[in-house]
């Protein structure tokens, strides 16, 4: 009989983890399969990792890793594919917006012989026009950025085969955009269509700042089109400063009488370049501090706590 293994990153979900877990129960339990529940505490604060270690204490099904600090939501789902040990992998979030009513139609998906099948958005339940727009333009941004086919209006809800999960795990990034990895590493993709629904409750683990990093993740980690574009725009204001610079000699030599004093032209003409030359500086510093995260070779996570698991995973 195959296994499912659902891996659940929680960070301060105390007040829906009750019903999160009734509901993965209740759809688990009617696709007569063999299942864990794992359930990834990214350094909690409040009472989700005694709650979640409650639930480990009576049902066996239930495996809790628990992070001695919190490492981010991509490096939980890592750790749970870590210690899977299911045929089959499913992601899914603690806060109820992606349905695991969805996961029976998934596995079905998977029977018929794809290796992945992730949940597409049909519409974004009890979300700001502001982030409904923003992620909308990110995606489709990425989609043009990059040479891997990511599909648009997709998170991490989604389950992978067993030898995507034993791909995924050999992949080494420290900045690590999920979504993207798996469609890189291939094999036979489909979907499954939903509307994804409003948080049951507590607030977002995603506000602006994390989802700018995060989008960010994304395109620096399959695209090099910004450094083409910071060599492209280094070529044209070197070829536009030189043209200007003949503009001005010619100006000095024949027409002196029609020069004015003042600055402000010249201090014009330098904030503008030195703002470009400070971008692409950024950009630039931005994949050097990539490279640098790789160099150093620190782990993805530190467990801290595991519940009803063995030590099989590879941190």
């Amino acid at each position: 009989m195959p296994k499912i293994s659902v891996i659940i990153p929680v960070f301060n979900e105390t007040e829906v983890i009750d019903v999160t877990y009734k509901r993965m129960k209740s759809v688990m339990d009617g696709i007569e399969m063999e299942y864990e529940l794992i359930f990834v505490n990214d350094g909690s604060r409040d009472d989700t990792e005694h709650k979640i270690a409650g639930y480990a204490k009576k049902d066996r099904t239930v495996k809790l890793l628990s992070f001695s600090r919190n490492f981010g939501h991509q490096c939980a789902i890592s750790a749970g594919m870590d210690y899977a040990s299911g045929d089959a992998v499913v992601v899914i979030d603690a806060d109820l917006q992606d349905p695991p009513e969805l996961i029976p139609e998934m596995i079905k998906k998977w029977q018929e012989g794809y290796e992945v099948v992730y949940g597409k958005r049909l519409k974004r339940k009890g979300e700001t026009l502001f982030k409904k727009a923003t992620a909308k333009l990110f995606y489709r941004t990425l989609k043009h950025l990059t040479s891997v086919d990511i599909p648009v209006d997709t998170g991490d809800f989604r389950l992978i085969d067993r030898k995507v999960c034993d791909v995924f795990r050999r992949l080494q990034e420290k900045n690590r955009f999920i979504r993207g990895l798996v469609s890189w590493i291939g094999f036979r993709q489909t979907y499954v269509e939903y509307v994804r629904e409003e948080r049951l409750a507590g607030e977002t683990k995603y506000p602006l700042k994390k989802m700018m990093r995060f989008a960010m993740d994304g395109i620096l980690s399959f695209s090099y089109i910004p450094l083409k574009i910071a060599s492209f725009l280094g070529f044209l204001i070197s070829g536009l400063s030189f043209l200007y610079l003949i503009f001005v000699l010619i100006q000095k030599l024949f027409y002196p009488a029609g020069l004015v004093p003042g600055w402000t032209s010249i201090v014009a003409v330098l904030l503008i370049f030195n703002g470009i030359i400070l971008i692409l500086l950024g950009v630039i510093g931005e994949y050097i501090g990539r490279i640098y995260d790789e160099v150093r070779n620190r782990p993805l996570y530190i467990i801290d706590k595991k519940v009803n698991l063995d030590d099989e995973g590879v941190e």
